[in-house]
């Protein structure tokens, strides 16, 4: 299957969550997936990085915006560039070119990827797939909006989210799928 990974740009080699990432996409690649993210720093290097090293096929999904906001270019694991112009394509290629996503910690960016792949599946532009939060954080903050937003977040909604408390649970879910 085609595996994106959403994930914040902050985790550096040497921390927690940069060892934790690159153990994901080394599990991955080894489960025989292809993995996509957005091509660039921390989480999504760690994840091509754990990938690559696994023998695993890298996709990274790059645009132009994000490298006028911040001079980064494609880590070096990314064994196929898919490039865009704007954010919203690349946002869009990493939600239609996966079969399934798995979201670690991250911040706006990789909240946005969440509850846009979330939405499109309620609205049916896009098939149910499995939607995976991995870690404590993406619990307790869903659990949080199911309550300050019960009515808003009827449980056909709800259950379009999964939830792992480690890597190996997502890693599993995967598995478990077929």
């Amino acid at each position: 299957m085609n595996i994106t990974v959403f994930g914040g740009s902050q985790p550096k080699e040497g921390d927690a969550s940069y060892a934790e990432a690159y153990e994901l996409g080394k599990l991955l690649a080894l489960a025989g997936h292809t993995v996509l993210t957005g091509g660039y720093i921390g989480t999504m290097e760690a994840v091509s990085r754990g990938a690559f090293e696994a023998g695993g096929h890298v996709i990274g999904v790059t645009c132009a915006d994000i490298e006028v906001w911040r001079a980064v270019k494609p880590n070096a694991w990314v064994k196929e560039e898919r490039r865009f112009a704007t954010l919203q394509e690349r946002l869009n290629e990493l939600v239609l070119a996966c079969d399934a996503a798995i979201a670690l910690p991250g911040g706006p960016g990789t909240l946005t990827e969440v509850a846009l792949t979330w939405n499109m599946m309620i609205v049916n532009s896009i098939p149910p797939k499995p939607l995976i939060l991995t870690g404590a954080g993406w619990r307790s903050v869903m659990e949080s909006f199911y309550n300050s937003f019960d009515v808003c977040t009827p449980q056909s909604q709800r259950i379009l989210l999964q939830f792992a408390p480690n890597i190996q649970a997502a890693v599993g879910l995967l598995a478990n799928r077929h």
